[in-house]
């Protein structure tokens, strides 16, 4: 399938990050939805796409679960400019709510990427995937040493505890996976590369790169 992220969606993220304002945003409201559609199509080709690979994804996913809408929640935050300079969307049986392993996709001039994994598990989940590492370590090291992986993504590393977790040593062979507060693995995809006819592919291309990683901890969890 031939979608893309159309080169006048980055255009937008660009300008609106040099003018986050209310009255900029509505005159340039036709921009936006243009860039807003150009999202749920592609999110949209992602999900039929990962359908075909992915037993969690089916192809009867809502895109309007998915999509991260661009207006900011301001209520809490010191930062009170309106909008997001960036478009994205969790990918996952319960769109981007999932507690639990997901695909994302981010969409920022410059800094655009595509993840896979679990982002914070909660305390429950998180006990379940540290257990599983414990016993099954070597595998996921296996997984993110295989050249089909770390050829092309790469192990999110920097949300992580300083010490280990009650109940693990410094000397667990598998301390460093065992810190990790969240387990991601993403990679960095360039403006030129989502904005080429074959975009959506080279996306799909990472997430199914990523499918092991992610299924480790769909098992973690106790998933078939």
């Amino acid at each position: 399938m031939q979608l893309n992220i159309h080169p006048d969606t980055f255009g937008f993220l660009t300008a609106i990050k040099e003018n986050n304002d209310r009255d900029w945003f509505q005159e340039h409201r036709e921009a936006y939805d243009r860039a807003w559609q150009n999202i749920k199509d592609f999110t949209e080709g992602l999900i039929k796409g990962l359908a075909q690979s992915d037993r969690y994804i089916s192809e009867d996913i809502p895109v309007s679960k998915c999509v991260f809408r661009i207006y900011r929640d301001t209520r809490f935050s010191k930062d009170k400019t309106p909008y997001k300079t960036w478009l994205g969307a969790g990918i996952s049986t319960a769109g981007r709510k999932l507690n639990g392993p997901e695909y994302y996709i981010h969409i920022q001039p410059g800094n655009s990427f595509a993840a896979g994994g679990y982002w914070r598990p909660e305390k429950e989940h998180l006990a379940a995937i540290r257990q599983e590492i414990d016993y099954n370590g070597g595998r996921l090291l296996e997984l993110l040493d295989d050249p089909a992986f770390s050829g092309h993504c790469q192990l999110d590393t920097q949300d992580k505890l300083k010490r280990p977790s009650s109940g693990f040593t410094e000397d667990n062979p598998y301390i460093e996976l065992l810190k990790l507060k969240s387990f991601t693995v993403f990679k960095p995809l360039s403006d030129a590369e989502l904005s080429n006819a074959d975009g959506l592919d080279r996306v799909l291309d990472a997430f199914r790169r990523m499918y092991g990683f992610k299924l480790f901890l769909h098992e973690a969890l106790g998933g078939d």
